[in-house]
């Protein structure tokens, strides 16, 4: 394997777990009621619709089906893959819920 088919793969690779991330954010918003693209839109007002994320959107499962998301495991996520700002706005979101729902 030549390095530029490598790369093709870590780039393929790094994609499919961004991927996953922006579904478990979507999945995280769907359990707690919140609407992804706005809170995305909030984090990244200079950025246009997000495609990736409104196609999530078609793979999350309603509430009463899905598994639950800690708080704390889609901040890691978020911050794993440089969403800081999007971790702030959920932060943010985290820190209004009354204190039994988190």
């Amino acid at each position: 394997m030549n390095s530029k088919e490598m790369e093709q793969i870590i780039i393929e690779r790094y994609k499919q777990d961004e991927d996953t991330m922006i579904l478990v954010f979507a999945q995280w918003c769907v359990n707690v009621g919140l609407d992804a693209v706005a809170l995305y839109k909030q984090a990244y007002p200079e950025q246009g619709t997000n495609e990736r994320l409104v196609e999530a959107m078609t793979l999350t499962a309603p509430k009463e089906q899905a598994g639950d998301i800690d708080d704390a495991t889609l901040l890691q996520v978020l911050s794993l893959f440089g969403n800081e700002e999007l971790a702030f706005v959920v932060s943010e979101e985290i820190d209004r819920r009354p204190r039994k729902n988190r």
